[in-house]
């Protein structure tokens, strides 16, 4: 291969990453904003500023588009959980870190909050077809069981706590609240929505979780 042919083919390469990054991101409001159902080919290449033939080119068709934008959301959850490099901590050092990251990722990303209750409403279908979603899991389950583990060893923790179980249990405590904010709100006539009022669930949640593993 020439110098000539590489350039061109180096150049082929990242507008095809560039394009595929603007169809994601386009791909990922529309599905928040209007659902799987809701969401049109038409105005996700709109968003993205490109020729909607590309988006079957490289995605196959809308049902595909939703598994990538599903498995492009956790890739990015589960490396920004990697990169708070729990094993370094002592367990109830991890144990904070995750929980306030839990609850600020969810915070701060609300468009991850709209996806799941839209795959949710599909019964998952989606999630089941990708081996890289599955992957993600089974790697954050062995690190959070290590964790456990080792606090259970150092007669810090319950013993036997099912990393599952507490992985569910963390993330249904901070999930809820964003994902029910609105009706709480209205419910028990109390604004949860400011800043003081996220910070106390905060609070509450790590008080919750460390009440749940003291021996």
């Amino acid at each position: 291969m020439n110098r000539q042919q590489k350039k061109q083919d180096e150049k082929v390469s990242r507008n095809t990453r560039s394009t595929k990054l603007k169809l994601l991101k386009a791909a990922t409001k529309e599905f928040a904003d209007k659902g799987l159902n809701g969401a049109r080919v038409d105005g996700i290449a709109s968003r993205a500023g490109v020729n909607k033939q590309l988006l079957y080119y490289y995605f196959g068709d809308k049902e595909k588009l939703f598994v990538a934008v599903l498995e492009a959301a956790y890739v990015k959850l589960r490396k920004k959980e990697k990169e708070l490099h729990l094993e370094d901590m002592n367990p109830w050092q991890a144990i904070e870190t995750l929980v306030g990251f839990t609850f600020d990722y969810i915070a701060h990303n609300r468009q991850f909050v709209a996806l799941l209750n839209d795959e949710n409403i599909h019964h998952a279908q989606h999630i089941k077809r990708s081996k890289t979603i599955k992957g993600l899991h089974s790697k954050l389950l062995e690190l959070l069981s290590e964790v456990l583990k080792r606090g259970a060893k150092e007669g810090l923790f319950r013993k036997n706590v099912d990393p599952i179980e507490f992985y569910i249990s963390l993330a249904s405590l901070c999930y809820f609240f964003f994902s029910n904010n609105h009706t709480l709100s209205a419910i028990f006539a109390r604004n949860l929505t400011g800043a003081a009022q996220k910070e106390a669930r905060r609070k509450h949640i790590f008080e919750f979780i460390t009440a749940y593993l003291k021996i």
